[in-house]
């Protein structure tokens, strides 16, 4: 997944925003599998994803339909928020996790 900015976390909570709540962390963590799987794809074909974008997760969740950006007053907003960034830290550790107790492979010519 591209690097994760401001937008990013904004578009995917307007994303969540009118999903029901026992679906949001799934749509959510689906995003960002998504997102993940489009920057591999735009890498080795030099083209974005003709369903998830570049990469981004602006990218992936503008595929859908945002939600207006309610003011930080909105408390469901405000728990999409946290959701979003729950979920990217929970799936950045999970890979760092996998990466170190993963085996190299070897490559032998």
């Amino acid at each position: 997944m591209r690097l994760v900015l401001h937008g990013d976390l904004v578009a995917a909570a307007r994303y969540l925003l009118p999903l029901p709540d026992p679906v949001r962390r799934s749509a959510c963590r689906r995003l960002i599998d998504h997102a993940h799987a489009a920057h591999h794809f735009t890498r080795r074909t030099g083209r974005c994803h003709p369903l998830w974008g570049d990469g981004s997760l602006i990218s992936a969740a503008m595929r859908h339909g945002l939600a207006a950006e309610p003011s930080l007053r909105d408390s469901d907003y405000c728990a999409c928020l946290e959701m979003v960034l729950h979920e990217i830290v929970r799936w950045r550790t999970e890979r760092q996790y996998t990466r170190v107790t993963r085996p190299r492979r070897q490559y032998t010519a």
